[in-house]
């Protein structure tokens, strides 16, 4: 196939009109066969008053040999070139008889949904491990305490099937160099769980919590059907490891005393698997310290983000809810930048602690909700608090008690408006801008909620945005605290080939949680690689390598 890129039309165009500029773009008469699919389409909105879509498109034709000469004839143009093979190819298979020692799989978010899913289809037939509850149980459980304010610490937000990517926008894109193309498999196993086609070419895909529940469900009952087999309400507690030198993985225990034998763990557990953390540090894993984010949420009026960025075109069906990437280099060296943002959505409690107060964000498919929403946030390191493997945790702690006492010790999160966050006086009522958060939140001075630098960075921040989108430092705008679990911090150290542990042979650190992924897309591309190093290595002579099998 030929592939051809930047290939742009105006908004209102047709699919006859598109079938016509690729075939002008590559000199094919309206006559000759030709099958025309589109790859990728993205919104050029730089100028919206001529807002236009591009494509990627790729374009099959009957015989080798006319690909090969449209390919001549345009050798010197970059936007026309063959079409890369994405097609995944399974790096080992176990024979069919195959009864060693199973893979573990611990955390069912997005990692190790796609560690146990890759593994099964290779025949390793995983255990796959998850504290939480089902989907639709642990949807319950959540939802119920975005209605009531009663939390149950193992089924929440973060922890429960399908991982914390479940109770948010469902954004499938990533900015990972991924040269193999595993996006691509991820992308395409979605959709034959349900997903919507259209996430295979859109520019920023998204699915939403509705249909991501079904997903996952589809993904489970595919590992099943492949050998796997999935245990619910099931803690891992600690590893079982050998003595001295032979200091390896030799299973694991769980919360309940049952200890479960494995030569190879796979450590899938999201950013706030706490617990986990310290039980790995205690038992001598390698553990260091990263960057992450903190800061707030903010709410606007959705129709004044689609308006700044489309427009007399906004509402276009083209076009959709408008969303925004925005970053400042604040004059005391920190950096603010948007993270997270949810057009149509809502502001979540995300809390999975008693006592503490944690927002993010979440659409639905259709992003049709009044509020447009993103975490204003500031970049940190481990400079920023004291010593040690674990201090961010803590420093994550620190600022989510805080925001829960300012909240009203209720779950309430703390809100402020920004008029009012701006002048630095405390808010004494809301404005026109409504939250979307739940159980609600309490008016009241945001600047108790976080380190005073990062208060003068977002506050210099806003008065920057607002110059890009113009109606960014409003009023009525409304700040929601706090927003702490933008990224793990900390990362589990894993060796560049083998992707083991530096000092634990058979863990295999994966994901977001251990400091390797930062969204659904990446994390599953990262759980694919685990499994595929699990398989190759980890079985050792009941692995049969076969690179060149589909």
């Amino acid at each position: 196939m030929i592939r051809i890129s930047e290939l742009a039309l105006p908004l209102d165009h047709s699919g006859a009109d598109l079938e016509a500029a690729a075939r002008r773009r590559l000199g094919l008469a309206p006559e000759e066969p030709a099958t025309i699919a589109i790859f990728k389409r993205s919104v050029d909105a730089r100028k919206r008053k001529a807002i236009r879509l591009v494509y990627i498109l790729d374009v099959a034709l009957p015989g080798a040999s006319r690909e090969a000469e449209l390919l001549r004839q345009h050798s010197g143009d970059r936007h026309i070139l063959p079409t890369p093979d994405s097609t995944y190819r399974f790096m080992a298979r176990a024979p069919a008889d195959f009864s060693g020692p199973r893979p573990v799989v611990i955390g069912m978010g997005p990692c190790g949904l796609f560690a146990a899913l890759t593994l099964a289809e290779m025949g390793f037939r995983p255990l796959l491990l998850e504290r939480g509850k089902r989907v639709r149980e642990r949807t319950v459980d959540t939802f119920g305490f975005w209605r009531k304010g009663v939390l149950d610490p193992e089924s929440n937000v973060q922890f429960g099937e399908g991982g914390a990517g479940t109770f948010s926008d469902g954004k499938l894109y990533s900015q990972v160099r991924d040269p193999r193309h595993l996006g691509r498999k991820v992308l395409t196993d979605f959709v034959a769980a349900g997903a919507p086609q259209e996430i295979l070419w859109v520019h920023r895909p998204h699915i939403g919590t509705f249909k991501l529940v079904k997903v996952v469900e589809s993904l489970r009952a595919k590992i099943e059907s492949l050998g796997g087999e999935i245990r619910f309400q099931s803690r891992v507690e600690r590893l079982l490891l050998g003595d001295g030198e032979q200091r390896r993985v030799r299973g694991v225990q769980l919360a309940s005393g049952e200890e479960i034998a494995a030569d190879q763990v796979v450590l899938a557990v999201g950013h706030s698997a706490r617990d986990t953390f310290a039980a790995l540090l205690a038992q001598g894993v390698t553990i260091e310290p990263k960057p992450f984010s903190i800061g707030f949420r903010i709410e606007h009026p959705q129709s004044l983000i689609d308006s700044c960025r489309f427009g007399a075109q906004a509402g276009h069906p083209k076009l959709g809810a408008a969303d925004y990437r925005l970053v400042h280099h604040a004059s005391n060296g920190r950096t603010v930048y948007s993270f997270c943002m949810c057009p149509g959505g809502t502001v979540v409690a995300a809390a999975s602690e008693p006592g503490r107060v944690v927002t993010n964000g979440m659409s639905q498919y259709d992003r049709s909700e009044r509020n447009a929403n993103a975490g204003i946030v500031v970049g940190i390191t481990p400079a920023d608090y004291p010593l040690g493997p674990l201090a961010g945790i803590e420093f994550q702690r620190k600022w989510e008690a805080a925001a829960f006492a300012a909240g009203g010790g209720n779950y309430d999160a703390p809100a402020q408006r920004v008029e009012d966050f701006l002048a630095g006086r405390p808010s004494t009522h809301l404005g026109a801008v409504l939250p979307s958060y739940t159980p609600g939140v309490k008016p009241t001075d945001l600047a108790t909620c976080l380190p005073d630098w990062a208060i003068a960075a977002i506050r210099e921040a806003i008065p920057a945005f607002d110059r890009k989108i113009p109606g960014f430092a409003m009023a009525d705008a409304l700040l929601t605290g706090v927003e702490t679990r933008t990224s793990s911090p900390i990362s589990i150290r894993r060796e560049d080939k083998t992707l083991e542990s530096v000092n634990t042979p058979g863990l295999y650190p994966g994901g977001e949680g251990a400091g390797y992924a930062g969204g659904i897309l990446s994390a599953a591309i990262d759980g694919i690689q685990v499994a595929e190093a699990v398989a190759l290595a980890g079985m050792g002579a009941h692995a049969q390598v076969r690179t060149g099998e589909p």
